[in-house]
Formats: C-alpha cells, structure tokens, sequence
C-alpha cells in the first residue's frame, strides 16, 4: 500500500512541476509556479526519505512492510 502512495506522489510532483512551468508561461505568475516546484522538491525528498537505505542498509519502507512487531 504504502509502495502505491509513493508512486502517486511521484507522479503528483511531475505533474506539479509541468503545472507550474504552463502557469508561468501563460499567467506570469512566478510567486505561485516557484511555490508549486517548492512542493514538489518537498514531496521528492520525503519519498527519498523512505526509499533510500540507511547506514546499516535497510530502508525505512522495509522497516514498515516487515511489520512493526519485529
């Protein structure tokens, strides 16, 4: 489950940073498309945060598909 959620927010950030490069071509409004590539890069780096392996070599998503009881 938590594998689909992080897909989607992928996919939610690619789609985030296309929007924004069409709302500053069409409105130049930059403040609103820099926000929303600012979103992106934060959803980006929380799925990095759950995907990526520690220094013992497990990542947290493993940590969580193992269950909480081991």
């Amino acid at each position: 489950m938590l594998d689909a959620v992080l897909s989607l927010t992928v996919l939610a950030a690619i789609l985030l940073i296309i929007g924004a490069f069409f709302m500053w071509r069409r409105t130049g409004n930059l403040k609103n498309a820099v926000l929303m590539v600012l979103l992106a890069a934060v959803a980006l780096v929380n799925v990095a945060i759950w995907t990526l392996p520690d220094a013992s070599g497990s990542a947290p998503i493993e940590k969580v598909d193992r269950g909480a009881g081991e």
